[in-house]
């Protein structure tokens, strides 16, 4: 274990590197093929191994799924699917930090347990993510939900019973819960209309879902600017092999760290052939004015100059903090706007962000939604507390390019999704 790290004086950022899976298309892709008909394998490669991914892999274990991991290419793993049918269902599912687990599998084992019950629940932190939007939909269409602690979060018990209809959720929170009921919807005897409501936060992350479905044989119809029509009775099908993705959220680190380090970097594994809204983050980058060419499953990143943002970044929560961090090299006033759901990730993002930045120097205020960052004259030395997020301690990494440096407290938090992450800035940044 690393208490901290220390990084400074950096100045170039060039090399090739190759990004981790997706974590957000390596759970999806997980759970899918284990939907998969009785018998039928998928084999998913490039997924990435780290503990949202271990998380799932465990559950769909405990619940019967042949889980089988290629001892030389540990992240090609095949799962053979059980059609909905679970060869076993266990007392508990403990799914530490892993909303992407927790979320699809509350809505599928809802759909699918038969007189059995199973009870979700994860580390401290988890217990303290809202999961009351989704989990009350689920109950006002028949499901069994019981809560076991605090009422609208986490532990809870399921028991199945989730009836197809005409069901409604809150969009605003988070988009994880309409891709939960995406899933699980097409599993149900009946036909089902899900009507999203509010402003729904995330959007490309449902198309991503949707994208998904569609390569597993689900089909999800949109019949309006918020409502899908989700026939019942499908079989998910394999697709044989599937391929994950880089994680277009961990590719902000190192668009940013090319545009302040110089390059040339090329970053593998996302491009214009992306499924990920994250992708987007490269458009507002070279906004800024960074020198960025995107090629189908590649980015050449080649230094810039950068100019501050003001921009609502709701459809891309996640990279979007790379953005704050960006600020401080940037000439003038960045605002990140319509990123309320920071607060219910990890951790509170937006705090945490905001108490963070403050100790470099920079003036920073924090609202409801937003957060607005003026650079300081000199970027000042700082401890940066990472609050147990993976994506505090590498979005804080850039701060290595400003001459004071950086003191990364627990960079190991970055297991939860990208386990190399340090070890290849160290590789790639000098």
């Amino acid at each position: 274990m690393t208490a901290a790290l220390e990084l400074a004086g950096l100045q170039q950022c060039r090399g090739e590197v190759t990004l981790p899976g997706s974590k957000s298309i390596a759970n999806r892709a997980l759970l899918m093929a284990a939907l998969c008909q009785q018998g039928q394998q998928t084999r998913l490669t490039n997924v990435l191994r780290s503990d949202d991914t271990e998380r799932m892999l465990e559950a769909l274990t405990a619940l019967g799924i042949a889980v089988g991991i290629d001892v030389k290419a540990g992240t090609t793993v095949t799962i053979t699917g059980c059609g909905g049918h679970w060869q076993q269902v266990p007392s508990e599912l403990q799914l530490g930090n892993a909303g992407t687990a927790i979320r699809p599998l509350t809505a599928v084992l809802s759909a699918t347990l038969n007189d059995q019950t199973c009870v979700l629940t994860g580390n401290e932190r988890m217990q303290e993510r809202p999961l009351a939007a989704l989990t009350d939909c689920l109950s006002a269409a028949g499901a069994t939900i019981h809560y076991l602690s605090n009422e609208g979060y986490p532990p809870v018990q399921l028991a199945g019973g989730l009836q197809a209809g005409h069901l409604s959720i809150d969009g605003s929170a988070s988009s994880q819960y309409i891709s939960a009921l995406l899933m699980a919807l097409p599993l149900l005897a009946g036909d089902s209309i899900l009507q999203l409501e509010g402003k729904v936060v995330s959007w490309p992350y449902i198309e991503l879902t949707v994208a998904m479905l569609e390569r597993f044989g689900i089909r999800v119809h949109q019949i309006g600017g918020q409502e899908f029509m989700i026939p019942g009775n499908q079989v998910y099908c394999s697709p044989g092999e599937y391929w994950i993705e880089g994680d277009a959220s961990a590719a902000s680190y190192w668009l940013a760290a090319g545009v302040l380090g110089g390059g040339p970097l090329r970053i593998h594994g996302i491009g214009q052939a992306s499924i990920q809204g994250d992708l987007a983050f490269a458009g507002y980058l070279s906004g800024m004015g960074g020198n960025l060419q995107v090629d189908e499953r590649f980015i050449d990143v080649q230094g810039g100059q950068l100019q501050a943002i003001d921009a609502d970044l709701n459809a891309i929560p996640d990279a979007a903090m790379t953005f704050a961090t960006l600020a401080l090299f940037a000439q003038g006033t960045t605002h990140i706007r319509n990123i309320a759901n920071w607060r219910i990730k990890e951790t509170d993002r937006l705090h945490a962000m905001a108490t963070e930045l403050r100790k470099t120097g920079a003036v920073v205020e924090e609202f409801a939604d937003s957060i607005r960052i003026t650079p300081p004259v000199a970027i000042e030395h700082a401890a940066i507390a990472t609050y147990d997020d993976h994506r505090m301690a590498m979005c804080f990494a850039l701060l290595g390019f400003a001459p004071a440096g950086v003191r990364i407290i627990d960079p190991d938090c970055c297991s939860k999704t990208y386990p190399d992450f340090f070890r290849e800035f160290n590789r790639l940044c000098r």
